[in-house]
C-alpha cells in the first residue's frame, strides 16, 4: 500500500464512482476510475490537500435518540464509515480492524476517539439491529440510521456513493456503497485523511495516535 496524494476534486470524482456490492460476487468492488498515486511509501493513508467538511447529518442512534453528527463529534477525532450490517465481508472487516487498533490505544485516547458507522441499508438496519451488530465489534462505536435520501446526500459530500438496497442476480439483497473511511481532525473538524478497504489493523494501529492529535499519519 502507498500513500496517495492528489487533489480533493480528483478524489471526489474517483470516489463517487467507486462502489462495492458487498458479498455480491460481481464486479462492483472494482473501481471504474483510477487516480494516479505517488510511489515510494507503504502508508495506507491518503492525506487530502483540501479536507472534506463534516456532513451535516442528524440521524438516529442505537438507542433511538437523535444524533447530530457535527454537534456530537465536534472537537473529537472521528472516523466515519458508511456500510450495512448484513454485509458478509468488507463492512465487518473494516470495523473490526478499527476496533482492534483502537484497543491498542491508552484508555484516555480510546475515550476521545469517535467511530461512527452510518448504515446504507436503513430499512433493515434499525436502531436495535445496529446496536446488536456493533455490540459484537465495539459497544462504544456509534451506529446511525435514518432516511435513505438523507444518508445518501451526506455520504455524497464526502465523495462516497451509495445506492438503494437491491436484489442481485441470485435474489440476495445487497447494498452498493463506497468503502472509504474518512478521518476527521479534532483541531479543525475537517475530514483530512482517507482509507480504502485495503487498510488493515497495522495501518490503523500506526495511524490512530496521530489522528487523535490531528496530525498527518
Amino acid at each position: 500500500m502507498r500513500t496517495k496524494t492528489f487533489a480533493a476534486a480528483a478524489l471526489l470524482a474517483a470516489a463517487s464512482l467507486t462502489l462495492t456490492a458487498c458479498g455480491s460476487g460481481d464486479d462492483g468492488d472494482k473501481p471504474v476510475a483510477v487516480v494516479s498515486e505517488e510511489s515510494g511509501s507503504d502508508k495506507a493513508a491518503t492525506v487530502l490537500d483540501k479536507p472534506f467538511e463534516k456532513p451535516d447529518l442528524v440521524l438516529t442512534d442505537t438507542q433511538g435518540n437523535k444524533y447530530d453528527l457535527r454537534k456530537e463529534t465536534a472537537g473529537k477525532p472521528t472516523l466515519i464509515y458508511f456500510g450495512y450490517t448484513h454485509c458478509p465481508d468488507v463492512c465487518p472487516l473494516t470495523m473490526n480492524n478499527i476496533a482492534v487498533a483502537k484497543k491498542q490505544l491508552p484508555k484516555a485516547e480510546q475515550d476521545e476517539l469517535r467511530v461512527v458507522f452510518v448504515t446504507t441499508d436503513p430499512k433493515r438496519d434499525t436502531s436495535a439491529e445496529l446496536g446488536k451488530w456493533l455490540k459484537g465489534i465495539d459497544s462504544r462505536f456509534v451506529g446511525l440510521t435514518g432516511d435513505f435520501a438523507t444518508i445518501q446526500a451526506g455520504a455524497r459530500t464526502l465523495g462516497i456513493s451509495i445506492e438503494p438496497t437491491r436484489k442481485d442476480k441470485n435474489g440476495k439483497l445487497i447494498s452498493e456503497h463506497g468503502t472509504q473511511v474518512i478521518a476527521f481532525s479534532p483541531k479543525t473538524d475537517g475530514g483530512y485523511v482517507l482509507y480504502g478497504e485495503d487498510a488493515d489493523v497495522d495501518d490503523y494501529t500506526k495511524d490512530l495516535p496521530k489522528i487523535i492529535k490531528g496530525e498527518n499519519p
